[in-house]
């Protein structure tokens, strides 16, 4: 017989089935084991076990096997072999007999369900059974789970327990992280709720200080933080439990079937070179040319942009009154067309031609589908990428959303607007008022009200267009800054958990996404809680040393390990605490302002296009990192003191505090390292790619290469094996690419040659060549496929790797560059604090581009 576990509603029967391995319940059969255990195992305590109880049970049982044969009843048995023989035949026998009745019962039970020639139970078929699906049973589930979850949370244990409890589920874990599939990592789920949810039990109930007023507060402010990372760790694996992943609904074979698109581009200050392929690519997607209207939504109203729309043969629309900023642009370009559906991008995000043949087929198909949303992509390096060069590497901040978060979401039926890459129908957006204008994420906002109102949504976890990323660490701090704001908004005018028209997990689901952005106090709590202790000497948490190693190492432990087999495809362990601890500081007052007054706050357009003339330190972002770092030093200086000094038994807790700060101050480092803006002025960024390509030389000749890189400026071509050119610079040279059947010649001039690799710059290019360029590169309908080969981290060790390596190194650059005087840096020390910085890992080679 075969189980099989299908669906994550099935987790609570499932949990219920592990959590129950835990829970001993007595019985006359228990105690009747217990005595005869006692009676041949008399050097073994049961109430109270050893670690080196299970070898002396061993050892006994390979004894009593060779001088007496144990549980023998019949008199004159003397050999123990053939009686051990006779035990494995009739517990086989009787288990053989067992599994006869259990499928006698289940074929007359579920007869749809047993296929008796295989011995195979269906799941699918048990669960069409009435009896199971009555929501009583499923009740009495839930209830049952819930109940042995809080005995085995609320089970007081003392050290030696916790330690025997946490080591073998640790090792069960182990064990469960090998098998491949979405069960295994439920399974670990409920091992990360069980020892999480109990370190918080152990926590309120068993460590707070109150022996005076400065040491509750302060312990209740660590708890605080506490409690709301539990509560963010329990909505992510409640969010993220399952992936949908959600297959392409194919159109209709007739075209005349197709509904008619709006594609809105809206655009505010972003320049013409920025906008012009995203314009040349909604053009160029395919659908029928009288079903398809794209629109520039011009907010500010310049000349060139009408200009190019004149040229280009695209709407163009403006409005009188600047309201609402992109949520009023869009509004008002919805008064001005009638298409069935709308189709938005960003004026920065260049769709594929194949964009609206896989979002649009569930529209045919369903007609209270209101939204289809697909990632944002971006080929550019944000800051994080650029400044410490981890770019196919380590994923980068937004991948975890796009990748795992919303599609978990689809599972639910709460994906939601994104505010690009997505098509709305219009019908659902009118029924709402149009896009949200109350606060300042008006994308998410618009997806909750549709939602409230019965629509449904969708997420294709496909890249079907690209964008570009924010330049700088402050335009990226501006950006979620805004992001915080506005859900913080959301959640305190149109919270999710009150209203009529959610489902519970459409509730859960926004929530998890309005509280992840509430985390700048609990972070700021985390990097300065150790101090309490370490300057003030205040007992944050009240319990010795081993106490938190038994509680606090199994609850980072199973979160880690489980969130890494959740999402280890999608973020490094570790790097979520290093995105937090940049913006912690900058979202807190924010946040703060919108929870308690929630029509404060404007939009801001986030800066795309710009260049980074040369490397500097952006000193004015990193104060509140150089601050807290400076803290944190100081906390070091006082706990070797209170070692060296203190008292013996505060040893272990001065040594816990000191790893805390330690980690602290490497992700400080890191902090500092991503606020380090590295050069970078290329204005067209390169997406490297291999396509075919012809080369023609001024002398007619013409040689097949492929391309190494390309962008709207310019190409990197490597040419056939064992040929070199010799060109001179500049020399005028013409590159063909096909793309739907077409030929498109592309003038270009030598920028260098060298190893059989040319540079070459485009020149003079028309309107049309501009498409066509756009439409053979940018355009492609597998332009972004690579972006789904993603390699799982493996192990969480390479992200603490990695926030050792990048911190420490930043770090000791610090120290040499501020805190050492220049004497010292100069002359004959500079060889020896250059070896000695040596011995630290490499950090990442500096990104360096030229046009």
């Amino acid at each position: 017989m075969r189980l099989r576990l299908l669906h994550p509603t099935d987790a609570p029967r499932f949990a219920l089935l592990l959590l129950s391995l835990f829970i001993v319940m007595p019985s006359r059969g228990w105690a009747a084991w217990s005595d005869r255990a006692r009676q041949y195992f008399p050097q073994v305590d049961f109430s109270r076990p050893r670690p080196g109880d299970p070898v002396r049970i061993l050892l006994q049982l390979a004894w009593l096997s060779l001088v007496k044969p144990p549980f023998a009843r019949r008199a004159g048995r003397t050999g123990s072999w053939p009686y051990w023989l006779g035990l494995c035949r009739r517990a086989l026998a009787a288990a053989a007999g067992w599994c006869r009745r259990v499928g006698f019962w289940l074929e007359a039970r579920f007869p749809q369900a047993f296929d008796p020639v295989r011995l195979r139970v269906s799941v699918e078929g048990v669960a069409e059974h009435a009896w199971w699906r009555s929501a009583a049973v499923r009740a009495a589930c839930y209830l049952a789970a819930a109940l042995l979850g809080a005995l085995l949370v609320t089970t007081p244990f003392d050290e030696y327990s916790q330690a025997v409890f946490t080591v073998v589920l640790l090792l069960l874990a182990l064990w469960v992280k090998r098998i491949p599939g979405p069960v295994p990592t439920l399974i670990l789920m409920v091992f990360s709720i069980a020892v999480s949810t109990r370190y918080i039990w152990w926590r309120a109930t068993s460590t707070i200080n109150d022996d005076s007023w400065p040491n509750l507060i302060a312990g209740l402010i660590l708890l605080s933080a506490e409690l709301y990372a539990w509560l963010v760790l329990l909505l992510g694996f409640f969010q993220s439990s399952w992936m949908l992943e959600r297959e392409v609904v194919p159109l209709p074979a007739d075209a005349a079937l197709w509904p008619s698109v709006d594609v809105f581009i809206p655009i505010y200050n972003e320049p013409l070179r920025v906008l012009k392929p995203t314009v040349f690519a909604a053009m160029s997607m395919d659908w029928p040319p009288g079903k398809l209207r794209v629109h520039i939504l011009d907010d500010g109203t310049r000349d060139e942009i009408r200009e190019f729309a004149k040229q280009a043969g695209v709407g163009y629309i403006v409005r009188r009154e600047h309201k609402h900023a992109k949520a009023g642009n869009i509004n008002h370009a919805l008064g001005v067309t009638d298409a069935s559906f709308v189709a938005i991008f960003d004026c920065d995000h260049i769709p594929t031609r194949s964009f609206l043949h896989n979002t649009m087929g569930g529209f045919l198909k369903d007609d209270k589908l209101a939204l289809v949303q697909t990632p944002h992509h971006f080929f550019s390096d944000d800051p994080f990428e650029r400044n410490l060069d981890t770019r196919g590497e380590v994923p980068n901040e937004g991948e975890l959303f796009y990748g795992r978060v919303q599609d978990g979401n689809d599972l639910w039926n709460a994906s939601f607007f994104c505010g690009s890459c997505a098509v709305l129908r219009r019908e659902a957006l009118l029924s709402v008022g149009g896009i949200a204008v109350e606060t300042v994420t008006e994308d998410a906002h618009t997806s909750l009200k549709m939602h409230r109102r019965g629509y449904r949504s969708a997420y294709i976890n496909m890249v079907q267009a690209a964008g570009l990323a924010t330049e700088s660490l402050s335009a990226h701090v501006g950006q979620r800054i805004r992001w915080a704001r506005g859900m913080a908004q959301i959640f305190r005018s149109d919270n999710p958990m009150l209203g009529r028209g959610l489902t519970l997990g459409q509730r859960f689901c926004y929530l998890n996404a309005m509280m992840h952005f509430l985390y700048g106090i609990p972070r700021l709590v985390f990097l300065t809680a150790p101090l309490a202790f370490l300057l003030f000497h205040a007992y944050t948490i009240y319990a010795p040393a081993l106490g938190l190693v038994l509680y606090v190492v199994p609850h980072m432990v199973f979160s880690v390990m489980s969130n890494s087999r959740m999402h280890g495809e999608f973020r490094r362990s570790f790097w979520g605490e290093v995105y937090e601890t940049v913006l912690a500081w900058y979202i807190t007052l924010p946040t703060t302002v919108a929870l308690l007054f929630p029509g404060l706050g404007k939009f801001n357009v986030t800066a795309k296009g710009g260049v980074v003339e040369e490397d500097h330190v952006d000193w004015s972002i990193t104060k509140p990192y150089l601050v807290l770092l400076a803290l944190n030093l100081l906390g070091v200086g006082f706990g070797v003191y209170r070692a060296w000094t203190g008292p013996a038994d505060e040893v272990g807790t001065v040594v816990v505090n000191l790893c805390w700060v330690a980690y602290n101050t490497l992700l400080l480092g890191v902090a500092l390292a991503v606020a380090r803006e590295l050069r970078q002025v290329r204005v067209s960024h390169r997406v490297q790619s291999r396509l075919p390509v012809s080369l023609h030389l001024p002398d007619g000749k013409v040689y097949p290469c492929h391309t190494l890189d390309y962008s709207e400026g310019g190409m990197a071509l490597a040419l056939p094996e064992g040929l070199h050119l010799r060109l001179k610079q500049n020399a005028e040279l013409t590159v063909s690419m096909r793309c739907g059947g077409r030929s498109h010649a592309l003038p270009c001039r030598l920028v260098f040659s060298k190893d059989g690799r040319l540079s070459v710059r485009f020149v003079g290019l028309s309107l049309e060549d501009e498409m066509a360029l756009v439409q053979c590169t940018f355009g492609r309908p597998d332009a972004w496929q690579r972006t789904a080969e993603r390699e799982h981290e493996g192990t969480p060790l390479g992200g603490a790797w990695d926030i050792w390596r990048m911190g420490g190194r930043s770090l000791w650059q610090l120290l040499l560059q501020a805190a050492l005087p220049f004497t010292v840096r100069s002359g004959r020390w500079m060889g020896f604090w250059s070896w000695l910085g040596s011995l630290l890992p490499r950090q990442p080679h500096i990104y360096r581009d030229s046009k």
